[in-house]
């Protein structure tokens, strides 16, 4: 298989997993184009908190909203966790995912419904997770490496509640994909966690 011809990896997990973290190192190492669809959703939440309506947030996003740096605040993330389940927000997104997907030359998506719901034939399928404890520790320590002034227990409850969003939501809930192969991160050094990747990715390539 040529990766020229199209080729897609999608990987999906929750908040904190590593999922971001090994998605922009296998698009690196293979030279696939990466998308963090997080970050589309992260946009729309941060436009409702300014007051639009999600559904006119998602139609009306532009590439450069996604480059922010207020994205990545506790409150956005929960306003995109939100928006997120809502059938008219995730259906106004499908098709910009499924259009960078398709391109020519490889791509990594990485998100929630990657593998399940917006690229089912994805060549590649990854579940990235940890437990609860250890994403939320990873995120308070970006958090406050970044000056917020946050608490663990405040990150992990948002952790939990995200979660509960995120795999409770009627439509595309968060969970594997039947083909997907795990990776869990909790005890694993990052280093090891892309390795493991890669060599999923090369092998399919090859095969």
């Amino acid at each position: 298989m040529s990766v020229t011809t199209g080729f897609t990896v999608a990987i999906d997990g929750p908040a904190a997993s590593g999922k971001g973290t090994i998605s922009k190192a296998l698009a690196r190492h293979f030279g696939f184009a990466h998308l963090d669809t997080g970050l589309l959703y992260r946009a729309v939440g941060a436009k409702t908190l300014l007051g639009e309506s999600p559904e006119e947030a998602a139609r009306g996003l532009r590439a450069d909203d996604l480059e922010s740096d207020d994205l990545r605040t506790p409150e956005v993330a929960q306003a995109a966790s939100r928006v997120a389940a809502l059938p008219e927000v995730r259906a106004a997104l499908v098709n910009f995912q499924r259009s960078f997907a398709a391109r020519a030359g490889g791509a990594v998506l990485d998100g929630r419904d990657i593998g399940t719901v917006i690229c089912p034939g994805a060549q590649v399928k990854l579940f990235v997770t940890a437990d609860a404890v250890v994403r939320a520790r990873r995120r308070f320590e970006e958090l406050a490496g970044k000056g917020l002034k946050v608490t663990f227990e405040e990150v992990l409850a948002d952790v939990q509640a995200r979660d509960a969003r995120d795999m409770g939501r009627a439509d595309a809930p968060l969970k594997p994909a039947d083909e997907a192969v795990q990776i869990d991160t909790s005890d694993m050094a990052i280093a090891d966690a892309v390795a493991a990747a890669v060599r999923l990715v090369q092998e399919k390539i090859d095969n």
